[in-house]
């Protein structure tokens, strides 16, 4: 964190500290079991996001989004059972078969059957899961504890021996008996699963429950952590930062969260986080500038717009509204601003146009147009921007306009009238 600064200090302002301090309550030391700086995504917008009400993904949408996610530099591509349909297990194989960097899993049921297809798409490695909680072995697969311990070892085995990378994970797990669990995830640990996995199914739980059921599951086992959160409750960003804390080593995510009834971790929430807490890992690891591509493409596919509050890509993002944020950001952006916008090739965007302006900003885009105009025409020129405003909000086109009349009549001293003059936002045209 930078020093407070020496008021008889005579350096230049342009050598003034200018990161931003994230948050002066952040450990002092770092967890030694947290990941928060070493941890892998698992993209399963190809799985996970296929159960959004609105998706349907044709393959070649689904080699284009692929391709896009390959090129962010996501760790792992998750995609839909080969068992679903003859099309999902001839996307399997396709997209297997695009010698992309990113590794290609599948997601199964905890079934030979489907092990088996599975292995014959190519992929690099199944992700196999069970409902172990009471409501899903009463009303779902209808199975005891013994049997699912039994029928993971024997797929977990079987995908072993064939030379791929194999991840248990239990459904419902934050409903399920914790005794249950980490039985189960002690028994798969010790024939060599590579990944158990947690899945917050309903989006029932919170920062401080995930917290401990990683930390304690981190204790018993020896293999990775995946985690899977469901946003039902809107904690699944906050979750999935809880989970890396207590030593979870990979986060489940899809574009623009989408998935079954609200979705999962947001892929560009998850990056706004974890940016935050290391700037440096994140930046050299994932290709920031490419999250608002592979957004369009997906919000394209299934029929959506991108939310006006999205992380890092919505219209207001970057916007700053208020006269008294827009002087700070003006001054030195991580005022008001906990995400560089030119990491995310994003634009900051600072509105004027308003009753909250403030004459900085006016005077900034004063200096944008090149016009040769005071502090206090500034002030006289926001005045009237504030009184306009009050009729309705003027477009930047709008304001330009003001300010440029106002500067041509300066040259013959009749600036002050054109003021008195314009006396609606229609004028300004």
């Amino acid at each position: 964190m930078a020093p407070p600064r020496d008021t008889n200090d005579t350096t230049n302002d342009i050598d003034r500290v200018r990161e931003p301090i994230v948050s002066p309550y952040m450990p002092k030391y770092p967890d030694p079991m947290s990941n928060v700086s070493k941890f892998k995504i698992i993209e399963s917008t190809l799985r996970e996001g296929e159960q959004f009400a609105n998706a349907f993904f044709d393959t070649a949408k689904k080699v284009e989004i692929a391709k896009a996610l390959d090129a962010m530099g996501v760790d792992y591509l998750e995609l839909t059972s080969p068992a679903a349909s003859e099309q999902s297990y001839n996307d399997c194989t396709t997209i297997s078969n695009l010698g992309l960097k990113a590794k290609i899993l599948t997601h199964t049921r905890c079934h030979m059957d489907d092990a088996r297809l599975a292995i014959e798409t190519g992929v690099d490695g199944v992700d196999v899961v069970i409902g172990t909680s009471s409501y899903l072995r009463e009303f779902s697969h209808g199975k005891d504890m013994d049997y699912i311990t039994q029928k993971a070892v024997e797929v977990i085995t079987y995908i072993k021996s064939q030379g791929k990378e194999v991840r248990f994970s239990t459904e419902d797990s934050f409903r399920s008996d914790l005794v249950d669990l980490l039985s189960i995830y002690k028994a798969v640990d010790k024939i060599g699963v590579d990944r158990v996995g947690i899945a917050d199914t309903v989006g029932c739980a919170n920062p401080r429950q995930v917290y401990e059921l990683v930390r304690t599951l981190r204790s018993v086992v020896n293999c990775d952590i995946e985690c899977h959160f469901h946003n039902d409750t809107g904690c699944a960003i906050a979750n999935a930062y809880a989970a890396l804390e207590a030593g979870a080593t990979h986060i489940d995510t899809s574009v623009l969260g989408i998935g079954e009834r609200n979705g999962i971790t947001p892929l560009g929430g998850l990056l706004a986080r974890m940016y935050t807490a290391d700037k440096a890992y994140v930046k050299n690891k994932y290709d920031l500038t490419k999250i608002r591509d592979v957004e369009n493409i997906v919000a394209d596919a299934v029929d959506v717009t991108v939310p006006f509050n999205n992380y890092i890509t919505g219209y207001c993002a970057f916007t700053h509204k208020a006269g008294i944020h827009a002087k700070a950001i003006l001054n030195n952006p991580s005022t008001y601003e906990i995400l560089d916008p030119t990491d995310f090739n994003q634009t900051r965007y600072v509105s004027i146009g308003h009753r909250l302006t403030g004459w900085n900003a006016v005077k900034n885009r004063i200096e944008q147009l090149k016009l040769d105009l005071t502090d206090e025409d500034a002030k006289q020129v926001t005045q009237k921007i504030k009184e306009l405003a009050d009729i309705r909000p003027l477009s930047l086109e709008n304001v330009d306009v003001l300010l440029r009349q106002y500067h041509s009549a300066k040259e013959s001293s009749n600036h002050l009238s054109i003021l008195e003059t314009v006396v609606s936002p229609d004028q300004l045209t």
